[in-house]
């Protein structure tokens, strides 16, 4: 029984790609920045071999020349650099155009629909900060029952409504009601129902019932092909939402990282044959678009302490696979968006042999690998890495990942 897990660190990137510039990204790099906190501690991805990838510059960790992974740097052949258009390549859909933004706010063409739709009023309807726009417009949607309409860098539509003001039911239905309008040339990777609370005149908080509405996958992804086997395919986190559910055969939302990571462990505990698919959202939600240095690295210090119970818990067949979707550099201040980085791949499995693959040419080539373990030919793009063992250990868990301050694991 084959069982595949691949992890995404949402927005943990390695360093700039060559067209980083064209992008309004000059010198990004999310590891090197979050390197820099003294809250940084990653002994086990390290020793899996995260700093022994192409072009990673910290310095401090790369003294050892060993790794107990197949590793490699990826590179976007998407045009982009958001969530939608990274787990899609990641899946084996090539985005030859970047998704639509509105630097200057939506077209009325889309908000007269949309106020016919709903019947209800606009709000803002601007690129703003989540948190600073329901400070700014909570009250008067309290007052009007208005919807707050916003974006940001990210190709999104955002509807920001109190709970209080608008049952959560109702939000998601407004989203779905965006989601049909914005096709097309209006076709945004997600529209995000962001409910919050809090007293008018008061401090509204967003709570944890966000959900994302994406547009439908244009082609064939590996998770297709493996649900069309006859494989399980497991989302945990926002991975439902991103392929619209699109050959996903079961999956749960989170929280956050910390649910994130038990959910993982849960299914680590399960018979199945398939792929476990998990998004951890918290570095580029909580810290990477709020240029959060220190919280990003706790996190993923955090996440680093996690890699003994999980290696702990693999099984002969298994595989872990830790990646990223794209760049969020917290220490790049030109702007709060998505920086054009690339993303570090780390493959480890009792009967993997450890590899440095150096840079490959597409984020694809973990859907093809993820393929090529179970047997089955990529309908896309994309080389496989898979690189097996000539002799198999007995061991489980590489020998020097350790615990560094979690005594619970």
């Amino acid at each position: 029984m084959k069982r595949a897990f691949l992890i995404i660190l949402d927005s943990f990137g390695i360093g700039a790609m060559e067209d980083a510039v064209s992008y309004g990204d000059v010198d990004v790099n999310t590891l090197r920045t979050v390197s820099s906190s003294p809250f940084f501690h990653l002994p086990n991805m390290g020793d899996l071999g995260l700093f022994q990838i192409d072009g990673v510059q910290v310095k401090q960790m790369a003294e050892t020349e060993t790794h107990r992974a197949l590793i490699a740097r990826m590179t976007e052949r998407s045009r982009g650099k958001d969530t939608t258009i990274g787990h899609w390549e990641i899946a084996g859909v090539y985005s030859p155009k970047p998704l639509p933004t509105y630097p200057e706010g939506f077209p009325e063409e889309v908000l007269d629909a949309f106020r016919k739709r709903t019947g209800r009023g606009v709000l803002c309807n601007l690129p703003y900060s989540g948190t600073a726009v329901i400070q700014e417009y909570g009250d008067a949607h309290m007052r009007t029952g208005d919807l707050i309409v916003y974006t940001s860098a990210d190709s999104v539509f955002q509807i920001a409504a109190h709970e209080e003001i608008v049952p959560l039911e109702q939000l998601y239905e407004y989203c779905r009601m965006a989601r049909e309008i914005l096709q097309g040339e209006h076709g945004v990777g997600r529209v995000i129902a962001r409910p919050f609370v809090g007293p008018c005149g008061g401090q509204f908080t967003r709570t944890a019932h966000r959900h994302d509405f994406s547009i439908l996958p244009p082609s064939t992804t590996m998770l297709d092909q493996l649900s069309e086997n006859g494989k399980t395919v497991i989302g945990v986190g926002k991975i439902k939402d991103i392929f619209v559910g699109k050959g996903i055969t079961e999956s749960v939302y989170t929280s956050g990282n910390e649910e994130g990571m038990e959910r993982t462990l849960e299914y680590l505990d399960r018979d199945f044959e398939g792929l476990c698919f998990i998004n951890l959202v918290d570095y580029d939600m909580l810290y990477g678009h709020r240029r959060d240095i220190d919280g990003y690295a706790k996190a993923l210090s955090r996440f680093d302490d996690w890699l003994p119970e999980i290696l702990g818990k693999m099984r002969e067949e298994d595989i872990l696979m830790i990646s990223a979707d794209h760049g969020c550099d917290p220490g790049y201040l030109a702007t709060t968006d998505h920086t054009r980085e690339y993303t570090p791949f780390l493959m480890y499995g009792p009967k993997i042999a450890p590899a440095n693959l150096g840079t490959r040419k597409t984020f694809a080539d973990i859907g093809a690998t993820v393929l090529d373990y179970f047997g089955i030919t990529p309908a896309f793009e994309g080389e496989s890495m898979l690189q097996y063992r000539e002799a198999v250990t007995p061991s489980r868990i590489p020998e020097k990942c350790q615990q560094s301050g979690n005594e619970g694991l």
